[in-house]
């Protein structure tokens, strides 16, 4: 289990997600995705959701046609942790394939 990330090492994890944001009142980062149709739309968190199952850690997350909505934080320390930045970055790479 990784702890809290607070201070600088949170903001310069988070800065280094492109497009990721931090939640106004949360202590949680989001970012939105925008895919062709909801068949892409759907594979993509498909291959999110297994992965997650796997290292398990799972998002908040919603999606609208083709556009998916996700928010991270790890419920178990009360805010954003390293696991947090890995499941961002599995997420990104899932994007940009």
């Amino acid at each position: 289990m990784s702890g809290k990330l607070t201070g600088d090492i949170r903001q310069a994890g988070i800065a280094q997600m492109q497009g990721w944001a931090e939640v106004k009142g949360r202590d949680a980062m989001h970012k939105s995705f925008k895919f062709k149709d909801f068949g892409e739309a759907f594979a993509f968190m498909t291959r999110i959701a297994i992965h997650a199952d796997k290292v398990d850690h799972h998002p908040e997350w919603s999606n609208v046609y083709n556009t998916v909505d996700i928010t991270l934080t790890s419920h178990d320390v009360g805010g954003i942790s390293e696991r947090d930045l890995k499941l961002a970055r599995f997420i990104d790479s899932v994007a940009n394939t």
